[in-house]
């Protein structure tokens, strides 16, 4: 594989630095030299973004779904398997290569058609962000009304505040404060999270059983949500994010040792909170992160409220880094801070729908399944064009050059239509909580949903055939070249 940097670009030559080093890298390639994230660094990336209160969120969904304990933990634990197994090659293809997600994109899509895959994970970013500060913002407030301090709006004004800064200005700085953030900041915070999962677990009678979904139609149809927003669907919005961070590992890695450090980081703390999510739920909590901390812990949850904090804000920051990634991938030329200045602007709006949302669980499944909607179809076309189309080789330097000199062209067609059909299948047999995500296939087939599986499949095969086809054309076009000749 080409690993070479582009024509017209510099190396980043900056020695080796004790401490935490300015990250001066936009989205060409990595130079070797720049790559020391370990595989124990890599796990701490994806395990901190995920060791949080909302995915305590994710498997009390289960309960209020209508499924019991048991069948929210086999829905949570296997099919967490299949998505971070994905998310686990996506990071070895970043590792590969040495290029952030957006931009391995152009391979595709083409040079210009790769900006709307970007332009979508640039506006995901931004509103996740909101999404995530909800939740910490909810809970923060929620531990300081259990102690008698009532704010109001200030309150929650300068706590959003407090947050937002410290999340950009992690985010600001880089991978490598990213990096340092979660490498010593994730091992304490398991340690905290492991004294809290014993503490709720003992307090909380669990029922296994208990559902509120009777009819095994009704058990299917919650099934199926549930492995869209947080059995295969969890570890799949992650995707779009993967090579950003991936793309800093040692050169010398193999491939084994990234794909089992970044799976195992999504996966671990993603099934751990959302089975404790689960058991808090099935026992009579609320799926709002804030009353199952407050009511499960007490007091107890005041010493640790800033390490619970972590999670989110450790999110956040990945949030926002590869959101200033996704723009210099579509070509905007605006320095980083004015990026993530407008990212905070988005993250608002959203944060304000969800505070005004009568049910954050289902505000959480609608968001989820609006996600999956467009990364299933991208997802597998990327597959195909790495695994099957390219062969796992791709030229480095025309993922950069100018379309008209690129041998990636300004629209790779084939993989825009797909696309767009991945999008129209993905919707199809969607079964959201509004009649707008509800597809007619979906309803047919006994209100399922299985978007993320049509979507993939729809596009991924599609795009397969048009570039065989193609290929063909190209080839009777180069055979009859020969023979006038």
């Amino acid at each position: 594989m080409s690993t070479s940097h582009p024509p017209g670009t510099a190396e980043v030559t900056t020695p080796a630095e004790t401490g935490v080093r300015f990250d001066e890298h936009g989205v060409l390639p990595i130079p070797d030299q720049e790559r020391d994230c370990s595989p124990w660094e890599l796990f701490w990336i994806w395990c901190g973004a995920n060791i949080a209160p909302i995915n305590w969120v994710l498997g009390a969904l289960g309960i209020t779904l209508g499924l019991s304990l048991l069948e929210t933990l086999l829905v949570v634990v296997i099919g967490n398997l299949f998505g971070c197994a994905i998310f686990g090659l996506f990071n070895v293809i970043g590792h590969r290569t040495a290029v952030n997600q957006m931009v391995l994109g152009r391979s595709a899509f083409g040079i210009r058609g790769a900006a709307l895959p970007a332009l979508v994970q640039g506006l995901l970013t931004m509103a996740w962000v909101g999404v995530n500060t909800w939740v910490v913002l909810d809970l923060v407030l929620a531990v300081l009304d259990q102690l008698g301090i009532h704010g109001g709006l200030g309150l929650k004004i300068l706590v959003a505040v407090v947050i937002m800064g410290v999340q950009l200005g992690l985010a600001l700085y880089g991978f490598y404060a990213i990096r340092a953030f979660e490498k010593y900041s994730v091992p304490l915070t398991i340690a905290v999270m492991l004294v809290m999962t014993v503490v709720a677990l003992a307090r909380t009678h669990l029922d296994w059983s208990t559902a509120t979904a009777d009819t095994p139609a009704e058990k299917l149809t919650a099934a199926t949500q549930l492995v869209t927003a947080i059995g295969i669907g969890w570890g799949l919005t992650w995707i779009p994010y993967a090579a950003d961070y991936s793309r800093f590992a040692r050169p010398q890695l193999r491939s084994r040792t990234v794909f089992w450090a970044s799976a195992a980081g999504m996966y671990v703390p993603t099934v751990w909170l959302a089975a404790l999510g689960a058991c808090l739920a099935s026992a009579g909590g609320s799926a709002d992160p804030s009353a199952l901390v407050v009511g499960t812990f007490g007091a107890l949850a005041i010493p640790v409220l800033l390490l619970i904090m972590h999670g989110p804000i450790a999110t956040n920051i990945l949030n926002l880094y590869s959101c200033s990634l996704a723009a210099l991938t579509i070509g905007i030329r605006v320095a980083r801070w004015k990026i993530t200045l407008f990212a905070g602007v988005i993250a608002a709006l959203v944060l304000a729908i969800f505070i005004n949302s009568d049910s954050f669980a289902h505000a959480f499944d609608n968001w989820m399944v609006s996600i999956l909607m467009w990364i299933s179809p991208w997802m597998a076309i990327l597959l195909v064009d790495y695994f099957l189309i390219r062969r796992r080789t791709l030229s480095i330097p025309d993922l950069y050059r100018d379309p008209t000199a690129s041998a990636y062209a300004r629209y790779n067609i084939p993989g825009l239509l797909s696309l767009a059909a991945g999008l129209i299948a993905s919707w199809s047999w969607q079964y959201g909580l509004v009649p707008a995500m509800q597809g007619p296939l979906a309803r047919i087939l006994g209100n399922t949903d299985f978007s993320w599986l049509s979507g993939s499949l729809v596009a991924g095969g599609l795009y397969a055939l048009l570039m065989a086809a193609t290929r063909n054309r190209a080839d009777r076009a180069g055979q009859r070249s020969q023979r006038t000749e």
